[in-house]
């Protein structure tokens, strides 16, 4: 069935032609093509060039962020209105989705239709530019969400996956620090069933003590040569009749304890020999565990700490920031990535370096995106060299990579909005398209690529002094070129 075309008197509910006579207003509608859209039909996608200025007669559309395979609803458009006309007008892609709502009736005016008459008649012209700034706003303040919501996502992977190491070491620790203090408790039990006289007691204290003095004193190489000597001393644990000796011999074997210590020990406490060797050996693994919790624990409160540096949770507006401990808490968050890889990171760092008054947590998203690409441009092995420096007024991060390189038809689009090199899914397009505009327009600074096979290089020159109108400057290119989300 042909659909009708549209009639004066449709266009006219369109505030966009407001003011237009009739004879202007034919102009549109000899150019005006009608079509119908199904609940659930795309009418404009996201990322692609406009099909056309597009006018909803009747029904309601839904404006969509799409993002890895899911979409976000950001907005909803009622007839009648005019969809993508900021798009056509600056020849940009569309930063939305636009689909049907509801069945709707549809009026397209294709792009050189409707620039020819959007330049001559300037009513028209003027109304689409009024809508630039608010829709500008809109989208940028959305693809900040985003990409602070992104660079959230790969903090909140890291840290899971860092903390999961010290959490269950900290656990298993607890768990073993239980059956050993057991262990020490049931000790003395036996020594008063066995009659252990009280000098005898202080004998077996002092040969507890000097078991710990050499646990404590044991190196790393002390600890594999303890090994090659375990099995030694679990015979002689078997031979005085110890039930269990295996539980007994790894403790004892790192403080290094000898027959005559083990004769000793089988004199003083005689048919509570057992009992005191596990009294004895259960002290060594409880020392050893609490030095295992500590160290775990430690290790959380260091990760936790470079989380809340990463994101600066105590911190609001400009503040003075390292650039060194923005970059290394970074690093942290991005371990995760690197764990199980060959790829080392170089640090050649400047720290005569003043601080820098800046948005700091927004300057993390800059290094998590330069520095997840870098890792990604790498694969499984390869070298990531951080270098600051300063150059007059500015400071000078690069961050480089001894990867493939970067070919110089994509280079030259690196940094446009929604375009990427990665795998559907594994990419929006936006992370160095806002890191540009983070700081551009941010924070006065500059963002370019420098690439060959064998040496990528992303440079960053931020001035030492913020200008007092800096943090809220907003806007850029990221944001028009994305721009038209209802426009």
């Amino acid at each position: 069935m042909t659909e009708s075309p549209v009639t004066p008197e449709e266009l006219r509910t369109v505030d966009l032609f407001d003011g237009l006579d009739d004879a202007e207003l034919a102009e549109w509608v000899k150019v005006s093509r009608t079509y119908r859209a199904a609940p659930g039909d795309v009418i404009a996608e996201q990322g692609e060039e406009p099909r056309g200025m597009q006018l909803l007669l009747t029904g309601d559309a839904q404006a969509l962020i799409v993002d890895n395979g899911r979409s976000e609803p950001v907005g909803r458009q009622h007839a009648p209105t005019w969809l993508g006309a900021i798009s056509v007008l600056t020849d940009s892609p569309l930063g939305v989705r636009m689909q049907a709502e509801t069945a709707c009736r549809m009026a397209i005016v294709a792009p050189d239709d409707f620039r020819r008459l959007a330049f001559a008649q300037p009513s028209i012209h003027r109304r689409v530019m009024q809508q630039v700034a608010p829709v500008m706003a809109r989208v940028t303040e959305l693809e900040q969400s985003r990409e602070r919501l992104a660079s959230l996502g790969t903090m909140a992977a890291g840290l899971a996956h860092e903390l999961n190491n010290p959490a269950a070491a900290a656990r298993r620790a607890a768990d073993q620090l239980t059956e050993a203090l057991d262990a020490i408790g049931s000790a003395m039990a036996s020594f008063v069933e066995a009659g252990v006289e009280r000098e005898e007691a202080a004998q077996l204290v002092r040969l507890q003590e000097q078991a710990i003095a050499g646990a404590a004193s044991c190196s790393a190489l002390d600890a594999l040569d303890a090994a090659d000597a375990e099995d030694e001393l679990l015979t002689r644990l078997e031979a005085l009749g110890i039930e269990e000796p295996w539980r007994l011999a790894e403790p004892l074997a790192i403080a290094r304890v000898g027959d005559e210590w083990l004769e000793r020990v089988a004199e003083l406490a005689g048919p509570a020999t057992g009992a005191a060797l596990r009294w004895i050996a259960a002290s060594l693994t409880a020392g050893r565990l609490a030095i295992e919790l500590q160290e775990s624990t430690e290790r959380m409160s260091t990760l936790v700490a470079a989380v809340k540096s990463y994101a600066y949770m105590d911190r609001g507006g400009l503040v003075e920031i390292d650039l060194h401990e923005g970059l290394e808490t970074t690093l942290a968050v991005l371990g995760y990535k690197l764990k199980n890889t060959e790829i080392d990171v170089v640090r050649d760092y400047d720290r005569t370096l003043p601080k820098l008054t800046l948005q700091g947590s927004e300057l993390n998203q800059v290094w998590t995106n330069l520095l997840d690409n870098a890792i990604d441009a790498l694969g499984e092995r390869g070298t990531i060299t951080i270098a600051t420096s300063s150059d007059g007024a500015c400071a000078v991060i690069e961050i480089s990579d001894d990867g493939p390189g970067v070919p110089d038809d994509i280079a030259a689009r690196i940094f446009d909005p929604f375009f990427t090199t990665k795998d559907v899914g594994q990419g929006t397009g936006l992370g160095l398209a806002t890191a540009r505009r983070i700081v551009v327009d941010r924070h006065d600074g500059s963002l370019t690529l420098d690439s060959r096979p064998g040496r990528t290089t992303f440079r960053v020159r931020l001035p030492f002094t913020a200008h007092s109108d800096g943090a809220a400057a907003g806007g850029g290119a990221a944001a028009t070129a994305a721009a038209d989300a209802t426009g």
